[in-house]
């Protein structure tokens, strides 16, 4: 299994994004090494900024950026520049809808050695709820180059959240995604299940897992959180019958909050959500004891695909 960085793929993609757009600058909280923007420092040293371990001040500063015109892409970690900024991106950026494309790496259970207080389970509702706001969610590091280019050519404010390390590859390195548009990776009858970020690769293990036992398991890669496609969600739990969501992040107001509520409205389906339930991470020197402290693995996945297609049977 070939593992990649998706902070790698993401400072990469800005130094190529930076040789044909002049106006795109790159700002980071003092973590350049960690989200790999040093990248474009080095290659554009004048159109880097260099804000300090200040979220509000970065996403302030962003704004800034792109009333005047220019196209700033600000990097830090996800629980801090969501956190932390959380009313500048509110009232500033989403607000006027400003051209703000705001990145938060070592998201979800990732940063496990640095604790529950470096862990974000809860960006991705906190930044959904807000209006004008877009969400993406890469599946590995060639996704993660990829929507970082569509991100930048996207206008209007957008937030992409990355995991920390090397992740498991979904995707060749010539991938073509757009925003708003799942990705059917497995096709399947029996049940879809809707994954995003790392939770893809865990999902298509499932999956096989599944097939061996007689399941046909449908798996899209939902790395647009909002604009969410609907089209696709609500042909998938028709074509189906039941639904598993999963994601490392809250099972409050993530990809299984937007699924089930776009579900409740237009086609009410048999649905599992995988992910954190409703409460802190913990520190942990292994990424993966935490996965599987959480129920984040593809046990847990195909064990939740079982007990939807029994509920549907009832």
């Amino acid at each position: 299994m070939q593992l990649r960085s998706m902070v790698e793929y993401f400072g990469r993609a800005l130094v190529e994004k930076g040789a044909t757009d002049p106006g795109l600058v790159v700002l980071d909280a003092d973590v350049s090494e960690s989200t790999k923007t040093g990248f474009f420092k080095e290659a554009y040293p004048d159109r880097f900024i260099q804000v300090g371990i200040s979220e509000q001040d970065l996403v302030g500063v962003a704004s800034g950026f792109a009333v005047s015109g220019k196209t700033p892409v600000a990097a830090a970690f996800a629980t801090f520049i969501v956190g932390r900024a959380w009313e500048q991106v509110l009232n500033t950026v989403a607000r006027q809808s400003l051209n703000v494309k705001l990145v938060g790496t070592h998201s979800g259970l990732s940063p496990s050695a640095d604790g529950e207080s470096h862990q974000s389970i809860a960006d991705i509702a906190t930044m959904r709820v807000i209006p004008n706001l877009s969400v993406l969610v890469p599946a590995d590091a060639a996704s993660a180059g990829c929507l970082t280019g569509k991100m930048i050519d996207h206008v209007g404010p957008v937030y992409m959240r990355l995991s920390r390390g090397a992740t498991p590859t979904v995707y060749p390195d010539d991938v073509e995604l757009r925003i708003g548009r799942a990705e059917t990776l497995s096709e399947g009858s029996d049940v879809a299940v809707m994954a995003a970020g790392n939770m893809v690769h865990v999902a298509l293990q499932a999956a096989e897992s599944l097939r061996r036992d007689g399941v046909e398991a449908k798996v899209l890669d939902m790395h647009t959180i909002k604009p969410m496609d609907n089209s696709a969600v609500i042909r998938s739990a028709r074509e189906t019958g039941a639904v598993v969501t999963v994601e490392e992040h809250s099972v409050i107001g993530g990809l299984g909050g937007a699924v089930s509520e776009l579900l409740s409205e237009n086609h009410p389906t048999p649905l599992r959500r995988v992910g954190v339930m409703d409460r802190f991470g913990l520190s942990s020197r292994s990424y993966q004891r935490l996965l599987e402290k959480y129920g984040l693995t593809p046990e847990a996945v195909a064990a939740a695909a079982r007990q939807v297609l029994e509920a549907e049977k009832r």
